[in-house]
């Protein structure tokens, strides 16, 4: 039988640029394979192969995604094990803890025939240049879009009423807090992002992440009715408590967040507004709606074409900034057929055949 998934992102495309986040996700491990090679490499392969192998063997893993490649994985977690494999590679940036005590790097580029790839040197610099410049189009995309959001937030924080908003806030907390406290003396807070833009478009693993959460709140709202803060509220409160605490971030911007999950206390609040919109579907689950509590009556009618007119703007900037990750994408997919032509694939298969044993070595 075989263990339970977990599915996020520990990166992602925002508004603030490219925005990582995988560090948060790699506290307490003891053995971190980092993978380090090119585009089609077989990184995300040997992740994959790995994931089924130690799924299968019925231990719960972690898979982290790439919000550049909806195909791809970035990292495989077993926390049993305290291990992850992960792909080290630009864009990521990992700081070493202790290379060769923790970390252990496995150098992909082994596979390599060099003198393929140094026959094609102008082509891949040109195809890394086009991508750094499809990426950075699309940040800008974002970042104009976030102008605008900023725009629509306001006609809303213009028209909440704080005192309700502080009352929901404290009623919802009481629900979750009153009478409860860990005794854990080592309270972790994981940061991650539940969704992400990618090239298909707007992704989330909001189902596959609350699955086994018996208490699901869903924030309902609008643009700037103070989510993201009741959300920051909350996780503070659990980690004054010392519980573990996921924090989801939001793939938009990233200083926001969309999601906490408190799995000591089966609890997940999160906001559930477009482009994660979610109803309740099982017994448990409870809408909480800020702008039916906390804002003035009649907005939405009042304000409603300088809101349409700004929503529209805005879901353009989006749209816009997703056709730029796809073009990058496109390059990426043409630099990977360069790497494929030049790699060994039986090196990398012995590769994985010394990680899976590394790892089958802390089974004991």
């Amino acid at each position: 039988m075989g263990g339970k998934v977990i599915h996020y992102f520990a990166d992602g495309n925002t508004a603030k640029g490219f925005y990582d986040l995988f560090e948060s996700n790699l506290q307490g491990l003891e053995r971190i394979y980092t993978l380090k090679g090119g585009p089609g490499n077989g990184k995300s392969n040997i992740i994959k192969k790995l994931a089924e192998v130690w799924g299968n063997k019925g231990y719960n893993i972690e898979l982290i995604h790439c919000s550049s490649d909806n195909d791809a994985l970035d990292g495989l977690i077993i926390q049993d094990l305290k291990c992850a494999v992960i792909d080290g590679t630009p864009p990521h940036v990992l700081e070493p803890k202790a290379p060769g005590a923790i970390e252990q790097y496995v150098n992909l580029g082994i596979a390599w025939d060099i003198s393929l790839l140094s026959a094609k040197r102008e082509i891949i610099l040109d195809y890394q240049k086009q991508k750094e410049e499809a990426f950075e189009a699309a940040y800008n995309s974002f970042q104009n879009g976030l102008r605008i959001h900023d725009d629509l937030e306001a006609i809303y924080i213009n028209n909440m009423d704080f005192e309700k908003a502080n009352e929901v806030t404290n009623e919802l907390m009481d629900k979750i807090f009153i009478g409860k406290q860990s005794e854990s003396d080592n309270a972790i807070t994981r940061d991650r992002f539940f969704g992400a833009s990618t090239p298909e478009g707007v992704v989330d693993y909001i189902s596959n992440i609350t699955e086994g959460v018996p208490k699901r709140f869903f924030i309902k709202g609008r643009a700037g009715t103070g989510k993201s803060t009741l959300l920051k509220k909350i996780a503070a409160t659990a980690t004054e408590r010392s519980f573990d605490v996921e924090l989801y971030h939001c793939g938009f911007d990233p200083e926001s967040i969309d999601m906490v999950i408190i799995r000591e206390l089966g609890v997940c609040v999160f906001d559930s507004t477009d482009p994660h919109e979610y109803f309740p579907n099982k017994h448990g689950d409870e809408i909480i709606d800020l702008y039916e509590k906390t804002v003035a009556p009649g907005t939405d009618e009042a304000y409603e074409t300088e809101i349409n007119d700004l929503t529209k703007r805005y879901k353009q900037r989006m749209k816009e900034g997703i056709s730029y990750l796809q073009e990058a994408k496109s390059v990426h997919d043409q630099l990977k057929k360069i790497y494929i032509d030049a790699t060994d694939y039986s090196v990398v298969d012995a590769i994985y055949d010394d990680i899976n044993m590394s790892i089958e070595k802390r089974e004991g």
